[in-house]
């Protein structure tokens, strides 16, 4: 029995109580935190001596500065009881939960004499304080779960049940988990390439009786049965106590050491050498094969020789093999390559078991080396078969080769014998799922117990179908269980065999692991009604559960749902400052704590974003909906603690009541939710507003605009269109303007005059901008690469004023053009005169800084403000755009004298002319006589997505030049 006892006694009262106990001994605390995965204790614990039943421990001081002395006895008595102690200080403000794991069997360091070949190693773990630790299943390892509370310092006893303790971790749980799991794959991994090389050795011996093909098999199932114990494999299969792997590690470690040597004699025919090698190999191989009767009686023994023995083997028959390839003999060179690489690893060997590395990956290290060096082995013997003949063409039968192909192709065969009532299987697929051998050979009842119960029906109505038609074929996908609970998908694929009778006698055809498949497509049906990162509803699916909800309230006056949009305030600011990881761990955050509040009939969706949807049908009343508002509101308020920071969200939360929402489509509450939140948000947010119906008509006004378009650049709703500049002396395209465009997601396409201003308002402008900007770059270039011109096309882009005043516009510009590759000047920055004109200091040198780095500059709507001909002559403008005003006067009356005027001026000024709403072809003659160079307009395209652009450049046809499109468009 073991008990824990504070003496709070003084140290000779304690004497006085205890006689002559052994000596308290106080450690320094190790302090744990969260974020820790795992920590190495080895070295961490003090091993002290106590009585043969009991030890004393004085713990750290507490917060009141008093050393306590705790006494802990032995579970099991005996003499030379072993202790160990550490001490965990939690300095955080959350629990913490580990796992204390003590390995039984560790290969690195276990010896190479007498080798530690694993034994139990923690009797008990005892804590000072807090919640016992509880000792967790493992056949492997010695693993106990310990809590240490906030704040507070333990000290925890071990009992040893020897003096030997290779290793002791404290391990995050799931950490651990994830560290098993990843072992049990790889091991899973080798134990399969193992097996398939032994049974294709095998297969080989059985085809060609040489005798070096039986050694290389004998070879091949020895390392898989050292695979086995070491994977405990074995141990599990056989349902054998965790005490015999001593034995089978011992045994296992002296059969490949003689099957090694068995290898390295036939392999190499050393008999035909001299007489005296066949003595030698023959006593050592019965010296050998007592080894594993040795162990038995003495495994540390036995294990110790045999690691000995393989190392003298491997020497050994390095010495041979060179001596041998001296002489020239081809096996001996063939083998040459692999038992070098076998030197090698027993030297690694070597330097793990003795401690001279302490990696805990060194062992699966050589483990995987080991079955390399097996794989090696079997190619240089298949080669050797295949060069030396051994396998004749043709002198394989037919049913041979379906043997083999079902073997290659990894699928399990399955028979049923209809006339005994049998079905017989693979003994893989039995591996596989985890039963012993021939458990899955039964009647079909008993067989289907095997199958999902969702699955039984189908899959017997398939059988009976196919006894009844007796012919075609049966293609049938359905679900095993394996011994450990958990279901793998498999196709059946079979057919019947009909007798004499007309009767079937069998049905026979294989089983095709498809698990693989049917998670991806379980996972692709998942992600289209989910959300990726945190699992809950999608948009579509929260309407349909919306949907669903109405139906109901419309036949039961009782249920009133109410949705509600919530959208987290400043989330993009947050998501800039602390990063996209840290974000979406808010995220969670945030989903977790809504959870909480939610009850089972209520439903929580991720809309998109920071934006989050609720269905509220728990809550009938209007006056507790408003409630649990503020109740969420409250909930999102608790701070957030990453790192050494703390954030505190708000949400602005937007409410359809629910007498307003049961008359509505899913649609529409949404909508008046949406609306009410964005109100909500304009009022500063950490804000809840309820839907009313005047709000409804400002559906389409600034608010909702702003409220939506911060979101239009994430949903790829921002589009730009872009609007042909044609050349009118012969009518060719010489470049395009980019121009903006909204297609919103439920109010269609909205033009730029709706939204430019309210993005300049919000300060989005420049997010926008900068997307307008890089789009039509990309755009130009791969147009300048397919449309090869001189002078090139160029783009004309709109720059808005928030976005030209700002000082990184001209980084902003240097960055596109040198991504995009553009040729110089044919980037053009469009400019309104007015802008220019706000303040023309600043912009005059914005402009030169512009022109420096390449862009074009064109002045657009001029002569629509007040201009300044004196600064316009300072402005290094290269295009000048003509108001469309000033091209189609109102009325239709005849074009004003001030347009020739203006076309004059800029050239003069050096500058190129560009007329705006071009609309009929006698504008376009009547510019043209005029002198202006360029003209845009409905009479050559409006605005146009780039695919159109491309038919109009002569890009949809491959191999259409562009002096093909410059003629059409003349004769057009």
């Amino acid at each position: 029995m073991r008990f824990l006892r504070a003496l709070l006694l003084p140290l000779a009262l304690a004497a006085a109580l205890f006689g002559a106990a052994a000596p308290a001994y106080a450690l320094q605390p190790l302090s744990i935190d969260q974020a820790d995965d795992a920590i190495d204790l080895t070295n961490a614990v003090e091993r002290p001596l106590g009585q043969a039943d009991r030890i004393q421990v004085a713990t750290t001081p507490g917060p009141d500065g008093i050393t306590r002395r705790i006494e802990v006895r032995a579970d099991r008595h005996g003499d030379g009881r072993q202790w160990a102690v550490f001490v965990l200080t939690n300095n955080g403000d959350e629990q913490i939960d580990r796992l204390v794991v003590a390995p039984r069997y560790r290969f690195v360091g276990s010896g190479a004499l007498w080798p530690d070949l694993g034994e139990q190693r923690i009797e008990n773990v005892t804590a000072s304080q807090g919640i016992r630790p509880d000792r967790q299943d493992s056949e492997d390892s010695d693993i106990f779960r310990i809590t240490v509370d906030p704040g507070a310092t333990v000290t925890y006893v071990m009992e040893l049940t020897s003096s030997k303790l290779p290793q002791l971790t404290l391990w995050e749980p799931e950490a651990f988990k994830e560290r098993v799991n990843s072992f049990t794959l790889y091991r899973g991994i080798l134990l399969g390439i193992g097996g398939l090389l032994a049974l294709i050795l095998t297969i080989v011996f059985v085809v060609k009786g040489s005798v070096m093909f039986p050694a290389a098999a004998a070879l091949a199932w020895a390392v898989l049965f050292y695979l086995g114990v070491d994977f405990s494999f074995w141990r599990r299969v056989l349902d054998l106590a965790p005490e015999t792997d001593r034995l089978l590690r011992a045994a296992s470690e002296a059969a490949f050491s003689a099957t090694l040597l068995v290898f390295l004699f036939a392999y190499l025919n050393l008999n035909r050498w001299h007489v005296r090698y066949v003595h030698v190999m023959g006593a050592w191989l019965v010296f050998l094969v007592a080894l594993i009767g040795l162990a038995a009686y003495d495994a540390p023994v036995a294990a110790g020789i045999a690691r000995l023995s393989l190392l003298a083997v491997a020497a050994a028959g390095f010495g041979v093999i060179v001596w041998l390839v001296m002489k020239g003999y081809d096996r001996a060179v063939m083998l040459a390559p692999t038992w070098l690489l076998l030197v090698f690893w027993v030297a690694a060997a070597g330097i793990a078991v003795t401690g001279g590395v302490q990696n805990e990956l060194v062992a699966p290290a050589l483990v995987g080396g080991l079955v390399l060096i097996v794989l090696l082995i079997g190619f240089t013997v298949m080669q050797h078969a295949f060069a030396g003949g051994a396998i004749l063409q043709g002198a394989v039968s037919d049913i041979e080769r379906r043997a083999l192909a079902i073997t290659g192709a990894g699928d399990f065969v399955w028979d049923w014998d209809v006339e005994n009532d049998r079905i017989h299987v693979s003994h893989d697929l039995e591996h596989l799922l985890g039963f012993r051998r021939g458990e899955l050979e039964s009647s079909p009842l008993e067989w289907l117990e095997v199958v999902h119960g969702h699955d039984r029906d189908r899959f017997r109505a398939a059988l009976d179908a196919l006894l009844e038609e007796r012919r075609g074929r049966l293609t049938e996908t359905f679900r095993l269980r394996g011994e450990d609970g958990h279901y793998v998908w498999f196709q059946l694929r079979a057919r019947p065999v009909v007798g004499a009778d007309g009767e079937v006698v069998r049905c026979v055809g294989t089983l095709l692991d498809v698990n693989t498949a049917r998670t991806t497509e379980e996972r692709l049906l998942q992600n289209a009604v989910t959300d990726n990162l945190t699992g809950l509803p999608n948009r579509e699916l929260f309407l349909d559960r919306v949907e669903a909800a109405f139906a109901f309230a419309r036949e039961d006056i009782g249920i009133k749902p109410a949705v509600l949009v919530l959208d987290i305030d400043r989330y993009k600011k947050i998501n800039e400052t602390v990063g996209v990881a840290t974000g979406d761990t808010i995220l969670i955050t945030v989903v977790r704590r809504l959870s909480r509040l939610l009850k089972p009939q209520d439903t929580l969706a991720r809309l998109g974003g920071d934006q989050f949807g609720i269905l509220l049908p728990s809550e009938r009343e209007p006056a507790t909906v408003v409630a649990f508002c503020e109740t969420v509101k409250r909930a999102l308020k608790a701070p957030i603690a990453f790192g050494d920071r703390e954030l505190v969200l708000t949400c602005s939360i937007g409410l359809t009541p629910p007498d307003l929402a049961k008359d509505l489509t899913a649609e529409e509450a949404m909508r008046d939710a949406e609306i009410a939140m964005y109100h909500a948000k304009r009022l500063g947010g950490d804000h809840l507003e309820t839907f009313r119906a005047s709000m409804r008509a400002a559906s389409t006004d600034r608010l909702l605009i702003g409220g939506e378009l911060h979101r239009a650049l994430e949903r790829n709703e921002m589009k730009v269109f872009y609007q042909p500049i044609v050349r009118l002396d012969d009518r060719s395209i010489a470049g395009f303007e980019a121009l903006l465009r909204w297609d919103h997601s439920r109010y269609g396409r909205r033009p730029p005059s709706e939204f430019i201003a309210i993005a300049e308002e919000s300060g989005l402008i420049a997010e926008i901008g900068l997307f307008a900007l890089e789009e039509a770059a990309t755009q130009l270039a791969r147009w300048q690469a397919e449309v090869p011109g001189e002078p090139p096309l160029f783009m004309s882009v709109n720059v808005s004023s928030r976005q030209f005043l700002q000082q990184d516009i001209v980084q902003d510009v240097a960055n596109v053009i040198a991504r995009a590759g553009l040729a110089h000047g044919s980037l053009k920055i469009e400019l309104t005169e007015s802008l220019v004109m706000e303040n023309p200091e600043h912009a005059a040198q914005m402009l030169t800084r512009l022109r420096e780095l390449g862009a074009g500059l064109s002045l657009d709507d001029f002569g629509t403000g007040h201009s300044s001909l004196a600064y316009l002559q300072r402005f290094p403008f290269d295009v000048l755009k003509i108001d469309k005003s000033f091209v189609r006067p109102k009325g239709g009356g005849p074009r004003p004298i001030l347009l020739a005027s203006i076309v004059r001026l800029a050239q003069d000024l050096g500058m190129e002319v560009v007329a705006e709403g071009v609309e009929t072809d006698s504008d376009a003659v009547e510019l043209f006589h005029l002198g202006c160079e360029y003209a845009q307009g409905y009479a050559f395209g409006e605005a146009m997505a780039s695919e159109a652009c491309d038919r109009m450049l002569g890009l949809a046809t491959p191999g259409v030049a562009r002096r093909m499109v410059q003629g059409a468009l003349r004769r057009w």
